[in-house]
């Protein structure tokens, strides 16, 4: 069964341009990424120095979740999503056609909103827990590598400490189990549900991959793309934080 793509957490649905904007007073606690004080700098290296943590309030956890629901990389992943499923003839049951493509539309809108709300508000309110992800802090590839795949286990709690990432686990259960209510008669089942549940504990081991890898990457594009092209790109609407 296909499960979202990677990177749906603590952002939209696009893991590469998740940015969030709030108030003044939320700007540093509600930020979906947090920004370290390196990413000012020109090389922007990770840096083993302490920085300040700020917990997100409840309201600010709810906006993220709110913003994050009627942004374009929301409907566009989906878009991309039941397009892929039909092509690839995924969940056979809701036939073929517009018809066939809008039920696949609305299952994944469905998927996708669920769990960011029980996962990324709920769950994290419930639990004490930051629903965002904070980069690495390591210089190897194989550290920030396993960093990052490993938040799915690990995250911080509104203290700040490192505990077991509860509501990842539960989230990706509930919202598993819930789906049990409007997919397919034939992908009702307990076996289906379990893969579903790991197919969404990998999807977002690889979206984390993607956070902690894509500002390197970035940079890498910038450095050696063409003038004409940099130059489009600062004519571009595009956030000062969200640029290389």
């Amino acid at each position: 069964m296909p499960t979202a793509l990677p990177g749906w957490r603590n952002s939209v649905d696009n893991p590469l341009l998740a940015r969030n904007d709030f108030d003044r007073d939320d700007a540093k606690a509600t930020h979906s990424r947090s920004r370290l004080p390196a990413e000012n700098d020109k090389e922007a290296t990770p840096t083993t120095e302490p920085f300040a943590y700020t917990p997100l309030s409840v309201r600010c956890k709810f906006r993220l979740f709110r913003t994050s629901t009627y942004s374009p990389y929301t409907f566009l992943s989906a878009g991309f999503q039941a397009t892929w499923a039909q092509a690839m003839g995924q969940w056979p049951h809701y036939g073929g056609g517009i018809q066939g493509w809008a039920k696949r539309l609305g299952a994944t809108l469905a998927d996708t909103e669920s769990r960011r709300f029980i996962q990324g508000f709920a769950l994290s309110t419930i639990l004490h827990q930051d629903p965002r992800y904070f980069p690495s802090r390591k210089r190897s590839l194989i550290s920030r590598a396993w960093y990052a795949t490993t938040r799915v286990v690990v995250t911080r709690s509104d203290r700040g400490d490192n505990i077991f990432n509860s509501s990842e686990f539960l989230g990706a259960l509930f919202t598993s189990s819930l789906q049990n209510a409007y997919y397919p008669r034939h992908d009702r089942n307990v076996g289906e549900t379990m893969n579903r549940f790991g197919g969404a504990l990998s999807s977002d081991a690889i979206g984390d991959l993607l956070r902690e890898f894509t500002p390197d990457m970035k940079r890498l594009f910038r450095k050696h793309a063409p003038k004409k092209i940099q130059e489009i790109e600062d004519k571009l609407p595009i956030p000062p934080e969200d640029k290389p």
